[in-house]
């Protein structure tokens, strides 16, 4: 064994490679470093335009190892590499370099980079990083030819080209890869176009698939199951020497708020963004369950059990505070209807407004399911709707599929009891017959829509309430277990809505109450008492 590799052995992966014949080259290693700092120029913001000098994990974590190491024939040791950091710690330079590397400084003639995502404008982030530092570089300019429009840049002289290939437009035929730098793997629905690069460049000399991710929440996912592979070789649990692995993220037990933690998980920390950039953003993620998990994921690298979680129920206990529901006979409140199929729950939620003098919002919640269907998630789901039917809180109806009849007499009963205003429906509503009845029954019921457009405000609006403490619950255990399902979807500009695709269990409840907050965001007064006072008002400008 030479010094220089005795020296870069790290792990029992790396001793395990060496006794089968591996060893490392401080000569390849520092190549590829001098290939970034000697020839290459970074291209956004205040480094616009200087060298490519490498942080400390940047060279001595990745590159140096990853291309160090050799195997007996001198070709490089890794095959497949895995590496996962933070969000805004240099993954997409650093991925074009290594692209870049591959293109031009690795000695291979014919040479086919791709940069891989999972749609076109992802995988174009590394290009348009490649491109631009091609050129800037003195040395690269004169050899590439750029076709940015067709997302390629083409070296003639060794007839070699990377290009931008995406799971949206893929096509198996004719690839030859050298080197597939794969952006953001988290966001791979399928693994097609995984499998059909992994093994592309099966006649190369020493192909090589990079993996540049942050967290995903998808645990059925290829990036999942490569980051789990990564787990068990950095563990030494599985000897793979082909494989290289580095993972920078938070630990299960570890704090996600502490400073501490987001110092050793984000390498950049100090360079690239600052510790008070990011303490910012954890502040925001505490007073937001919308918010925490984008930023344990994105920020620490976490992977979580939900895309994005959005209701703190720690808040949304501090609500189930009971009150007085005699008091509300009488008064004016807006309701939510949620009808779910034939076979399943149906919600009524009813929202009343604080009245004069009080701060606080009010919830009533109603529930109807099949008593058969009941029957059997209360054995195979261990949801204990007996139980729920048993204390009062949800009616069972005879049969295996639900009695509109019976919803129909008790929102009858209710709509005699409390005044209803409005009656708020999904636009696309299951039970179009129930709805005429209780239209002709004399409620008032307006179509609702499940989009960002109809759903976007009143759920902001909703979970505001909650985080400020004033939408009362009474602690209805229904409605805190579908507040605790909820997993919202996200639109390209920020906004959410509870997603009952990607919730892992039924949130009927709460969107039954997000539509009575949209109805009575609808008609609510512009101007109130409370808004003085920094409280929520529903239907005013701001909702801060």
């Amino acid at each position: 064994m030479t010094p220089e590799t005795k020296k870069a052995i790290r792990s029992a992966a790396d001793e395990h490679a060496v006794a089968n014949g591996c060893y490392y080259s401080e000569a390849h290693a520092k190549h590829v470093v001098d290939f970034f700092q000697d020839h290459l120029r970074l291209t956004r913001g205040t480094w616009a335009g200087k060298p490519f000098v490498l942080m400390d994990w940047q060279r001595h974590d990745i590159l140096e190892p990853l291309f160090g190491w050799l195997r007996e024939d001198g070709t490089r040791r890794f095959r497949l590499a895995y590496i996962a950091v933070p969000k805004k710690n240099g993954k997409s330079c650093l991925s074009a370099g290594v692209a870049l590397y591959c293109l031009a400084g690795d000695h291979e003639q014919g040479a086919e980079v791709y940069c891989a995502a999972a749609d076109r404008n992802q995988a174009t982030i590394v290009f348009r990083h490649a491109s631009s530092m091609a050129k800037r570089s003195p040395m690269l300019q004169p050899h590439i030819v750029p076709r940015d429009a067709a997302k390629v840049l083409s070296m003639p002289r060794t007839e070699s080209f990377l290009r931008v290939l995406s799971a949206d437009s893929y096509t198996a035929e004719g690839i030859d890869a050298s080197a597939v730098i794969f952006d953001e793997l988290h966001t791979q629905k399928t693994r097609s176009l995984w499998d059909c690069l992994r093994y592309s460049g099966a006649a190369r000399r020493q192909p090589l698939i990079v993996a540049i991710t942050t967290a995903g929440w998808d645990r059925l996912s290829i990036c999942y199951e490569l980051h789990e592979r990564a787990q068990q070789v950095l563990e030494g649990i599985v000897e793979d020497d082909a494989m290289f692995a580095y993972i920078r993220a938070a630990d299960p037990d570890d704090d996600w708020t502490d400073p501490a933690v987001h110092a050793r998980v984000n390498p950049s920390l100090g360079t690239i963004f600052s510790a008070a950039d990011l303490a910012h953003d954890c502040k925001e993620a505490q007073e937001s369950g919308s918010k925490e998990n984008t930023f344990r994921r994105y920020r620490l690298n976490e992977w979580t059990e939900q895309d994005l979680r959005w209701l703190q129920m720690e808040k949304w206990d501090a609500c189930a505070e009971p009150f007085d529901v005699d008091a509300l006979k009488g008064r004016k409140c807006y309701g939510g209807l949620d009808l779910s199929t034939t076979t399943d729950l149906s919600a009524l939620v009813l929202l009343f407004p604080p009245d004069v003098g009080e701060p606080d919002y009010k919830l009533l919640s109603w529930f109807w399911a099949p008593r058969e269907r009941a029957e059997l998630r209360a054995r195979t789901d261990r949801a204990p709707y007996l139980v729920w039917a048993k204390e009062g809180l949800m009616t069972l109806t005879d049969g295996a599929v639900v009695d509109y009849d019976v919803i129909r007499r008790d929102i009858n009963a209710l709509a005699d009891k409390y005044g209803i205003e409005t009656l708020a429906v999904d636009r696309l509503f299951q039970g179009a017959q129930l709805c005429t009845q209780l239209v002709s029954d004399g409620l008032d019921l307006k179509a609702h829509g499940m989009g960002f457009m109809s759903m976007a405000g009143p759920t902001a609006a909703f979970e505001g309430l909650v985080l400020k403490g004033i939408m009362r619950h009474g602690g209805n255990p229904i409605m805190r277990w579908m507040a605790s399902n909820v997993t919202v979807e996200t639109d390209a500009a920020g906004n959410i809505k509870p997603s009952k695709k990607k919730s892992r269990e039924r949130i009927d409840g709460i969107t039954a109450a997000v539509m009575a907050v949209g109805l009575a965001d609808l008609v609510a007064e512009r101007k109130s008492v409370y808004e003085d006072r920094g409280v929520i008002v529903l239907g005013g400008k701001s909702h801060g």
